[in-house]
């Protein structure tokens, strides 16, 4: 299999030719190692390959053979590299793998390298000291998002169908955005985290994937969901797999469109005409869609407060314990000025300012849902505005403190974070594209507590209604032997 062929296929269509002979596991991976060589020098998104272990054979399991990569965070493998973008962490080993790494071994996926992230993945976009900026494939000098940025650019440039991705605040829908990817957050408690933890970052922070098709994140999440003793939080069971949702009819559904975000960086022309258009195409497809009266139930200063105040207080606790582990001092000399303001920030946090933080959380978590009681599905702009220039986050950063910083990072991507704060699933959905500069404009899609089945359904119908499988990235231009 030569890597023009390997590109043009998903994870399905790569098991489904393994499963049938017509390609070895060797050859694909031979694929995927030669995209890497071809692509990853312009972008930066693979920190590390490694031989990858041997899996189940062909057809033993529901994706066997096809290549994957994890995320430089929030997962474990064992023996492996785990360094969180960060010098505090360079040369952290694995001692073992975690659930999720084991659910990926299980579902058949051949794990050959790691993906970069931001320092701690504190940040939407990908541009760590450690490893230097991932570049995204459909124009070099903008990011790639964040935080799972290296995974979105890999996937999004033919490296790999699908990659291992993370999302606080955002962290799948934003790279998936800015790449032209499919990327579903799901509903808290649907894939576990553990065991080394029960939650992260008090249930902001789930587990996922992005993809280039919708039915390779529906199936993934089939393979990879449901509860792990001790978590404590179960997510509801679905009433059939969610790789069947992709081809069924969602119905007509009542959607709420909010064009402007509760706060932060307003929507830009291009992005709202995107929203425009995406509206169309809903309701040529049968769709009741409205502009939505959807409250956050706490104003946005108060949200961005609470949120800097949990998210520091967890980055603190988890910043001491690699320094205790490494021997390694918290200074300049081993974080990122934005990272240590923000470890400054949360040191500070007293335990009534956390718990007040968290009575934040609970009251936005009623207000949205009480949305979903008016409307089956919720729309938004991923992002306000296409892929920012490289260094449009770090501008000014040494000045700003643990508050500052996160401010900038909600400013700059307003409509994602709420959805992590009431735990419920949204998808970013490469619907269209900007017509002026061919950049991808992804379009949010949220949904009640555990209402995943709603969100495939309707990504389905859109992947239909406007494939985005033929829009090539620039990458792929010039050296790259893909399509």
């Amino acid at each position: 299999m030569d890597v023009k062929d390997y590109v043009g296929f998903d994870a399905v269509g790569l098991a489904e030719l393994i499963a049938r002979g017509q390609v070895t596991p060797a050859e694909v991976e031979a694929a995927a190692r030669e995209a890497v060589r071809a692509v990853d020098p312009q972008l930066n998104a693979v920190v590390e390959i490694w031989p990858a272990d041997d899996g189940p054979g062909p057809g033993s399991a529901p994706l066997a053979g096809v290549p994957f990569l994890i995320k430089d965070l929030g997962i474990t493998m064992a023996g492996r590299r785990t360094e969180l973008g960060s010098r505090l962490a360079a040369g952290n080993v694995a001692a073992a793998d975690s659930t999720l790494m084991s659910r990926f071994r299980r579902a058949g996926l051949v794990t050959f390298g790691r993906t970069a992230t931001p320092e701690m993945a504190y940040s939407t976009t990908t541009e760590p000291v450690l490893y230097g900026p991932t570049r995204n494939p459909w124009d070099l000098t903008r990011s790639a998002g964040g935080s799972s940025g290296g995974a979105a650019a890999a996937v999004a440039s033919g490296i790999v169908p699908l990659a291992h991705a993370t999302d606080a605040a955002g962290s799948i829908r934003i790279p998936a955005a800015y790449n032209g990817l499919f990327g579903l957050k799901p509903t808290r408690g649907r894939i576990p985290v553990g065991p080394d933890v029960d939650e992260i970052f008090n249930g902001l922070a789930v587990q996922g994937c992005v993809s280039r098709t919708v039915r390779d994140s529906a199936l993934l999440l089939d393979l990879v969901s449901g509860p792990a003793a001790g978590d404590p939080y179960v997510a509801p069971e679905p009433p059939r797999p969610y790789a069947q949702e992709v081809s069924r009819d969602p119905g007509s559904l009542r959607i709420g469109v909010l064009a402007q975000p509760w706060g932060g960086h307003r929507t830009t022309a291009p992005v709202a005409e995107a929203l425009s258009r995406t509206v169309r195409l809903l309701e040529s497809l049968g769709h009741r869609v409205e502009q939505a009266q959807a409250e956050l139930g706490v104003d946005w200063e108060e949200f961005v407060l609470a949120n800097a105040r949990q998210w520091t207080a967890n980055l603190t606790a988890w910043i001491d314990e690699l320094a205790a582990a490494s021997g390694r001092p918290v200074d300049f000399s081993t974080l990122e000025p934005p990272i240590l303001a923000s470890y400054h920030y949360g040191r500070r946090v007293t335990g009534t300012e956390l718990v007040t933080a968290l009575a934040v959380r609970n009251r936005v978590s009623r207000s949205l849902a009480r949305s979903f009681d008016a409307y089956d599905v919720l729309l938004t702009p991923t992002m306000p505005d296409l892929p920012v220039p490289l260094g449009t986050h770090g501008r000014g950063a040494e000045t700003l403190d643990g508050l500052g910083w996160l401010r900038r990072l909600l400013d700059l991507s307003p409509f994602t974070a709420a959805f992590n704060v009431a735990g419920t699933p949204a998808m970013s959905v490469p619907v269209t594209a900007d017509p002026g500069t061919g950049l991808p404009v992804g379009m949010q899609f949220a949904a009640g507590y555990g209402r995943e089945g709603r969100l495939f359904r309707l990504a389905g119908q859109l992947e239909q209604a406007a494939p985005w499988s033929d829009r090539t990235p620039t990458v792929w231009a010039g050296n790259h032997p893909g399509r």
